[in-house]
């Protein structure tokens, strides 16, 4: 394990990952220096994959990093404005942000599926946090999971076959909270089928915020907790 060099950028929380052409990290920093009056002050910005100096990205705070298009382009983001939590995006050069989502509640955790095509997220929108799709540019929206969990984070696989996603088996209404029951889903895009693919665990709040499978779709990534 080597300590990777994120210059100024030392108060990151757990959105961050790589971009496609694996040159580049994006994160999320906790940015003291901004003038906002909120108590956290996540930016999003860039850096070289192997270390250096972080650009800043996006202007307004908070801004939690959690998709990149296939084409490097472009980010997705999950962003706090007025004090309602909607989908944005941005180019990766910065500039002004695109407001997906217009929905009461939150909507959260956007990520991009293979071809660009779609934005998988969870959204509070009917009052129970499930898993949606929506077309890349906001339109369209449509409901993929209707269970009594509170289902988070869809990752859509690198072939375009799967999404994983977090499951409290509890109902944590618009939260996601460390140190919970929960579980890693897999739906099959094709026949909308799911499975558990692991037994229920201590997680949440940081096991599978972010992009985490393997290129060859195989592997899923996740942080479990030890109860001490």
């Amino acid at each position: 394990m080597n300590l990777l060099n994120t210059g100024f950028a030392t108060s990151c929380n757990n959105d961050h990952g790589i971009s496609p052409d694996k040159k580049w990290l994006v994160v999320s920093h906790h940015d003291q220096t901004d003038p906002s009056t909120k108590p956290y002050k996540s930016a999003i910005f860039i850096l070289p994959i192997t270390g250096g100096t972080p650009r800043r990205v996006t202007s307004e705070v908070m801004s939690f990093w959690l998709g990149w298009t296939p084409d490097g382009k472009t980010l997705a983001y999950c962003g706090e404005r007025n004090g309602n939590y909607d989908i944005y995006t941005i180019g990766v050069e910065g500039g002004t942000e695109k407001r997906l989502t217009q929905t009461d509640g939150l909507d959260d955790g956007p990520d991009y599926s293979a071809d660009g095509k779609y934005i998988y997220f969870n959204s509070y929108r009917t009052g129970h946090m499930q898993i949606w799709r929506m077309l890349a540019d906001g339109t369209q929206p449509k409901q993929l999971t209707f269970d009594e969990n509170s289902n988070w984070f869809a990752h859509p696989s690198p072939d375009n076959q799967w999404i994983v996603y977090i499951a409290y088996t509890s109902d944590e209404k618009q939260n996601h909270l460390f140190g919970k029951n929960v579980k890693l889903c897999l739906m099959n895009l094709k026949t909308k089928e799911i499975k558990d693919i692991t037994p229920v665990f201590y997680g949440g709040q940081g096991t599978i915020n972010v992009p985490s499978w393997s290129p060859d779709s195989k592997k899923i990534a996740f942080v479990s907790y030890k109860v001490k």
